[in-house]
């Protein structure tokens, strides 16, 4: 079974519902045979690297609400974030543009990094943080995901990956994602948002049952007659 989580780096839920999943899958029997893959998606493309605004600014100019009414919307999140184990800090937080870390992340997953830098910067901006749009922030997450600094040094300073996210962000687009997390199981399911983990538990097996049932036949006649590896049953001629 494979997983394609779309998400961004700044997005509170996707943190959260990363989360659920990963709740669900240590109750699933067949986790072993779960493979998860990252997908990319930017929020705010337009975004800038640096803003002198804070994460309450931008959320009160973009809704059209005051400051106050902001706050109590990051609030809300570090609640729903603090119930499943994560420290979001939106009073520290760095809003940025997430173009140059889902780069770097692609080029961590041909390195077999993906799934620890894609941990590693969700954590560095929400609870740490850290401004992962800068790229000597950036450099400092991928060598603790275990990535060479050569390697990424070339990827930040370059081009490469661009059109892998820009790929990510059309796939997208083609199968209607409206907002992220989003969820595809088996190219074949969706889930929107960051649901419960019984959500999430509930249609994996739902999945998995249906990708694996035996299609078995229903028997309505028993005990006929027949014949096995042990050669075949002789009737006994009773008159």
């Amino acid at each position: 079974m494979k997983i394609e989580i779309w998400s961004d780096y700044v997005c509170p839920f996707c943190y959260i519902g990363k989360r659920h999943l990963e709740e669900a899958l240590e109750k699933f029997p067949q986790r072993d045979g779960v493979e998860i893959a990252f997908k990319s998606f930017e929020l705010d493309p337009t975004a800038p690297v640096n803003t002198s605004l804070s994460i309450q600014e931008i959320l009160s100019k973009k809704y059209g609400t005051s400051l106050e009414q902001a706050k109590n919307m990051t609030d809300s999140m570090s609640q729903q974030a603090a119930s499943v184990g994560l420290d979001f800090r939106f009073d520290t937080n760095i809003p940025t543009n997430t173009f140059d870390a889902h780069r770097l992340t692609k080029y961590a997953e041909t390195k077999g990094k993906g799934a620890e830098l894609t941990e590693i910067l969700l954590h560095a901006h929400f609870t740490l943080s850290k401004h992962i749009g800068d790229r000597d922030v950036l450099l400092e997450l991928a060598k603790q995901a275990g990535l060479e600094k050569e390697g990424a040094i070339a990827v930040l300073e370059g081009s490469d990956f661009s059109q892998d996210v820009r790929n990510d962000e059309d796939e997208a687009r083609q199968i209607g994602v409206q907002g992220v997390p989003f969820f595809v199981i088996n190219r074949k399911y969706a889930i929107s948002g960051a649901q419960p983990s019984d959500v999430f538990l509930n249609s994996i097996q739902k999945v998995w049952d249906e990708e694996n049932q035996t299609n078995a036949l229903e028997p309505l006649g028993t005990d006929g007659l027949a014949c096995d590896e042990n050669g075949c049953e002789i009737p006994s001629n009773k008159g």
